[in-house]
């Protein structure tokens, strides 16, 4: 008797379901991680959808209240409201969407360094309520845009390493673009002390429901 012929039928079935098992197990298991992968990068934009909004609501709020103080630097003031246009318009991707945030950003700093040059308009209390809305809701764009790269680094790992890239693209999974700034735009919203009030400021669209 050979060895072949002493396995018993039973053991022999086993092992070749299990050679052909543990593949589809695999496969199975990769395609369910790039899924959930896939959808956390979906639900993580949503949560900067929101906070970006946010920042474009306070934003008029902000125009307004310098106007008030330094209605000549109008070059400035339009800028940031073209700015603002263009980055609430439709983006063909995510990387031009960065862009247009930066440039926006960056405006938005020259908002503040006019202020600098007005001690009145620095001491409003409604710019400073503005001010510190701002950098809260910068805050959480921050937080938000950690979460979504790490995702899309994730994403982009499984696509570009074997043996996951295969399933990937079986299913059709791409890597996907991170969300960066220009560092010229990191942390251009001035820190200040919370004022004494309680309530948030309204923004723009909130006011309007007022």
């Amino acid at each position: 008797m050979t060895l072949a012929e002493s396995i018993p039928a039973g053991v022999v079935l086993a092992i070749a379901g299990a050679v052909l098992l543990l593949p589809a197990i695999w496969l199975i298991a990769t395609f369910n991680r790039l899924a959930r992968t896939r959808q956390h990068i979906r639900e993580s934009w949503a949560d900067i959808d929101v906070e970006l909004k946010r920042r474009y609501d306070l934003i008029p709020n902000l125009v307004e209240t310098v106007k008030g103080y330094a209605a000549h630097e109008r070059d400035v003031l339009d800028r940031v409201t073209s700015l603002r246009s263009k980055a609430i318009g439709a983006h063909a991707n995510v990387g031009e969407h960065a862009a247009d945030e930066s440039s926006l950003l960056l405006g938005l700093k020259s908002l503040f360094v006019i202020s600098e040059r007005y001690p009145n308009l620095k001491a409003d209390s409604h710019f400073m309520s503005l001010q510190q809305e701002l950098a809260l809701t910068e805050d959480r764009i921050a937080a938000a845009r950690r979460f979504f790269n790490a995702n899309v680094r994730e994403m982009n790992q499984l696509c570009q390493t074997v043996p996951t890239n295969i399933v990937a693209s079986i299913f059709g999974f791409k890597p996907e673009t991170f969300f960066e700034l220009s560092s010229d735009a990191e942390r251009i919203v001035p820190r200040v002390a919370a004022p004494a009030m309680t309530q948030p400021i309204p923004t723009a669209s909130e006011t309007r429901h007022i």
